[in-house]
């Protein structure tokens, strides 16, 4: 089996100003370093407006909605600006992760890469923030189990900054695993490792400025071994690239092998759980350099552990 590569065209419509660092120039970036990878490459459709309630309320929908702007831009938040192709873009980025999930839980491969933005990990409930508009992997998480009937899912976030939306999202829900590795100190401020969630299901690993592979690797070797012992049947992850040493928004020191490494430990629980299910989604990274070298990694080792 290859593993599935979802992207549109679409994410390049989701235009931010000029020095924004969530900019169109990533997709490109990732496109590129993936031009000759031999993917399953499939189009990200649209999301029905009702994908989007399973993770937000329908007054924050209906703002969202009502804040597309016919030109330029709208800005919601300090970070966090719509152009007129972000609605499509977002609905699509929702609708993407939820076809490689019909996909992979159909058996029609094994693993898959979704490529879309806006990214998706900040938006809570009621409040977009960070760059985010929806919760997209927490909404497939909830997709995965309120429409295929499954009995649990694990998300996981290796993005330098913490998931508070997804957080957000799954704090009530039982049946789903949260784990999120972070730089603490560092912006939204959340993510300390007394948020467990309401049913003890957030896992929160924050890392100190300065820290590299070292200190990551026992932090999610600890916490993918309490993943095991809940025996996820699928796991959603949030791929954030921005903890890489060369990112500028964050003082972590990752490199293209921990992205490695930690795709493959992933993988390994999804070898040991579920049959190898695992649907990655982008959200961070911001040096053009380091994301474009670091999702190839990523992707390599999906496309070696999805044969």
């Amino acid at each position: 089996m290859t593993t599935l590569f979802l992207t549109h065209p679409a994410a390049l419509q989701h235009v931010t100003p000029s020095g924004h660092p969530e900019r169109v120039d990533r997709l490109e970036a990732i496109y590129a370093a993936l031009r000759h990878a031999d993917l399953d490459r499939r189009t990200a459709p649209l999301a029905d407006e009702a994908e989007v309630l399973r993770g937000h309320s329908a007054a924050y929908l209906a703002a969202i909605s009502r804040a597309r702007p016919e030109a330029g831009w709208e800005q919601l938040d300090p970070d966090t600006f719509m152009s007129p192709g972000s609605w499509e873009a977002a609905l699509r980025a929702i609708g993407g992760v939820e076809a490689a999930v019909d996909a992979i839980l159909s058996g029609e491969a094994k693993n898959a890469f979704v490529t879309m933005r806006p990214p998706g990990h900040h938006a809570e409930r009621a409040r977009s923030m960070g760059f985010c508009l929806f919760g997209t992997v927490a909404i497939a998480a909830k997709y995965a189990l309120d429409h295929h009937g499954l009995s649990r899912v694990a998300v996981l976030d290796f993005d330098v900054h913490h998931g508070n939306g997804t957080q957000d999202l799954l704090w009530d829900e039982a049946r789903a695993t949260f784990v999120s590795s972070q730089q603490m100190p560092l912006w939204p401020g959340t993510g300390a490792a007394d948020e467990v969630g309401a049913h003890g299901q957030v896992i929160n690993l924050p890392l100190p400025p300065g820290s590299g592979g070292t200190e990551m690797r026992a932090a999610w070797e600890a916490a993918l071994a309490r993943v095991a012992v809940f025996r996820p049947d699928l796991i959603l992850v949030s791929a954030g690239f921005d903890a890489h040493r060369d990112d500028p928004l964050a003082n972590l020191n990752w490199t293209e092998a921990d992205y490695g490494w930690i795709t493959h430990a992933i993988c390994d629980l999804a070898d040991d759980c579920c049959g190898g299910r695992v649907v990655s989604a982008l959200e961070g990274g911001y040096d053009l350099d380091a994301l474009s070298a670091s999702v190839a990694t990523h992707v390599r080792v999906l496309m070696e552990r999805g044969e």
